[in-house]
């Protein structure tokens, strides 16, 4: 297998805990941009995630089935390792904003340090899920009903999320 990049391949990183419908909308608008988009579900040692790595994954991949051009992937270690393990040059990064935006600049900076030949493409979120977060949902989960919760991440996730912080 050659290590040159195949087609068009974007490579969407990030912890995903747990996915939204603003990732979503992100991963389905690169779909229709490139011909095939991985989804790399890591671990952010930052953070400390609600779901496991394997939990992410399979929710991830609940949530882009309908999506033929989406794989997703565990992985761990640097992202732009990843990006080059499967054989891709892009790296797709959702923004949603101007704090987003300094944030990725700076890691941009360094991805380029570390592989200069790899790219960053963003895309912004759409306007309706730019508040979308990872602490929103845990505040806002014991008191929205499933049809509230719809409006923030896909139907996959709610019910994960429910089981996920009733326990906790």
């Amino acid at each position: 297998m050659s290590d040159q990049p195949t087609g068009r391949t974007a490579v969407y990183t990030g912890s995903f805990d747990p996915v939204t419908l603003g990732h979503l909308d992100v991963i389905s608008r690169a779909s229709r941009i490139f011909d095939r988009i991985v989804v790399g579900v890591g671990i952010n040692p930052d953070k400390h995630p609600l779901f496991d790595q394997d939990e992410r994954v399979r929710l991830v991949e609940a949530a882009v089935a309908p999506l033929d051009n989406v794989d997703v992937q565990r992985f761990d270690g640097l992202s732009v390792t990843f990006v080059r393990d499967q054989r891709a040059h892009v790296v797709l990064r959702g923004v949603r904003s101007l704090t987003d935006i300094e944030a990725e600049f700076t890691m941009t900076l360094a991805n380029r340090m570390l592989d200069p030949e790899i790219e960053t493409v963003f895309l912004m979120a759409d306007a309706q899920y730019s508040h979308i977060s990872s602490s929103l949902l845990k505040q806002i989960t014991p008191l929205a009903d499933d049809e509230a919760l719809l409006k923030f991440v896909p139907a996959p996730v709610v019910d994960a999320l429910r089981t996920k912080l009733m326990r906790a």
